[in-house]
């Protein structure tokens, strides 16, 4: 019994942090308050072509923090026929 409640609680976490990383689109680019280096995320705000999503990066430091690039990327999702 105790073996069960350990893979619940292992399968429990690990659905849980894959959810946490999924959550890397936001709707605009003001909403990213704390990007760190190396950090990418992507902002679906309607500025790039059709099957694409513009990706933000942490690039590098500077005496302010940490400069941001972006580039149009493809869309992952389902793909479709």
């Amino acid at each position: 019994m105790l073996l069960h409640r350990a893979i619940f609680l292992s399968l429990l976490i690990s659905i849980t942090l894959a959810a946490a990383a999924r959550a890397g689109t936001v709707g605009r680019e003001q909403d990213i308050v704390d990007l760190k280096l190396g950090q990418r995320v992507q902002v679906d705000d309607g500025t790039c072509p059709a099957g694409q999503v513009k990706e933000v990066r942490g690039a590098r430091m500077t005496d302010k923090g940490v400069a941001r690039t972006s580039s149009c990327v493809p869309r992952y999702g389902p793909k479709l026929r």
